[in-house]
């Protein structure tokens, strides 16, 4: 395994990892949600069962994907495609969260750390896939 694939696996790692934290978020009492939407600066969250779906089920979402980027990183060579189009379809989904993010009137801040965050991550994940040649014989 060269130094590329070797950054991959850490990159796949770490983000399927914090993005498995969402796992919390789907059980997280919702006097809670409503404490850290307040602390966040977005006002009082709105009770309702759209809102508690939504955010739960993103949540698990999120999750899924995490645990797919962790188990891809077990053997980026084989899985090659398949994180070529995650990071792919990754830049599409970050500039559409920005416009989401801009049109919903986020704080700046989360402006600025969703969807730009998650252009830098699936382009440096693509650059570091492009090159892996995937395992002959294999199929992802």
């Amino acid at each position: 395994m060269n130094a590329k694939e070797r950054a991959l696996v850490v990159l796949l790692r770490v983000s399927g990892a914090v993005m498995l934290l969402a796992l919390l978020a789907i059980v997280l009492p919702t006097d809670w949600m409503a404490a850290t939407h307040r602390w966040l600066g977005l006002g009082e969250f709105p009770a309702s069962p759209l809102v508690d779906y939504l955010t739960r089920s993103a949540s698990a979402l999120y999750a899924v994907y995490g645990g797919l980027l962790v188990l891809l990183a077990r053997d980026v060579r084989r899985f090659a495609p398949v994180i070529v189009y995650l990071a792919v379809t990754g830049l599409v989904f970050g500039v559409v969260m920005i416009g989401v993010d801009v049109t919903a009137g986020m704080p700046r801040y989360w402006r600025l750390g969703e969807g730009p965050m998650v252009l830098v991550l699936s382009a440096v994940m693509l650059w570091l896939a492009r090159g892996i040649q995937p395992l002959r014989g294999s199929s992802a």
